[in-house]
């Protein structure tokens, strides 16, 4: 620290609080520890008492905490959000669209991993909504060593720690699958829950049939759906590995690649997820996504909506944090549920 006479301290970092107290109105800071004292701030702290004042001396190999808390801003920004202004060396990020916010774990724990900074962000994979923070950056002491954020630089890497991948509406088919419904011996109770869950993203059901367990005619009906221009398609009911469930089967006779047939999720863990050549998806629901709050389809959803491939790896992750455990009252996204990676 330094001692410096007020009016020679205007480019300087004040080292503590300034308290002003106005009989009847206010007292508390004025201005707080590591502000960076402007012209007009003099009358100010010299109505305050302060003829003189301690600031941080000046070192070029010391930068200061908004500055640094900028570095890890740069970071972390990517396309689709912007920054607020630092604020007691704090920096957030703000989403610019709705969208699937994707962040590199490994690299995001590198960087906390150096000390003397941070980086805290909602969970990955999940969606936000435009004017949803995104993540917060600032380093912890009052300077720190230039050295170190060009460390955090380097540990980094090129590219932003976040993503924020914008919702992209889809036009989608349903193929309703089961002797019980085609018969008519029950209602179709399916189909209006995934229309409903697509509707929230703004999606539009345009095609939709409902056939018996007959594995031909399923695979007629995704061909056609994807004929006529559909982007999606997903087929419910059949999805057991019981022998008269063809629906698995009849996916396959599509020419899809078949990314998973099962994960490792509760409820959803005959859920079946394959991919087209020109990468449209085609998905086999399994029972539960008509009957449960939440399963495996709530977690992959915002990958379908963002053309955002969903890989083997991605699924086998969802393990850690797969058990819904079906609360009596649903907080779905604002639970543990599909957080565990």
């Amino acid at each position: 620290m330094k001692l410096l006479k007020t009016e020679d301290a205007v480019g300087h970092v004040l080292c503590h609080d300034i308290t002003q107290i106005i009989k009847d109105e206010k007292k508390g800071p004025v201005f707080r520890k590591g502000h960076i004292i402007q012209p007009e701030d003099v009358p100010v702290l010299l109505s305050v008492g302060k003829d003189s004042i301690y600031i941080w001396e000046n070192d070029e190999s010391m930068m200061h905490e908004d500055e640094a808390a900028d570095v890890l801003r740069a970071i972390c920004q990517n396309e689709h959000m912007h920054a607020t202004e630092p604020k007691e060396g704090k920096i957030e990020l703000i989403a610019d669209a709705d969208g699937l916010l994707l962040i590199d774990l490994e690299r995001l724990r590198a960087v906390n991993s150096l000390g003397d900074m941070m980086i805290a962000t909602r969970a990955s994979g999940f969606m936000v909504k435009k004017g949803d923070k995104l993540c917060g950056t600032r380093v912890i002491p009052l300077v720190i060593e230039k050295e170190k954020m060009e460390k955090a630089k380097a540990v980094a890497g090129p590219d932003p720690l976040l993503r924020l991948v914008p919702v992209k509406p889809k036009k989608f088919g349903v193929v309703t699958t089961g002797n019980e419904v085609y018969y008519g011996r029950i209602q179709d109770t399916f189909t209006p829950v995934i229309e409903q869950k697509l509707k929230e993203f703004g999606c539009e059901m345009v095609e939709h049939v409902v056939w018996n367990d007959d594995h031909e005619k399923i695979t007629a009906s995704i061909l056609e759906m994807l004929d006529k221009g559909c982007e999606m398609v997903f087929c419910s009911g059949g999805m057991s590995v019981d022998p008269d469930d063809k629906t698995p089967l009849a996916i396959r006779n599509t020419g899809a690649n078949i990314i998973s047939y099962g994960s490792p999720v509760l409820p959803g863990a005959m859920f079946l997820v394959s991919y087209m050549a020109d990468g449209r998806p085609v998905c086999g629901l399994p029972g539960c996504v008509m009957y449960a709050k939440r399963t495996i389809f709530d977690l992959v959803l915002p990958y379908l909506v963002t053309d955002t491939p969903i890989t083997r790896e991605h699924l086998a992750a969802l393990g850690h944090g797969g058990l819904c455990l079906n609360c009596p009252v649903c907080h779905f996204p604002n639970c543990g549920f599909g957080k565990g990676t």
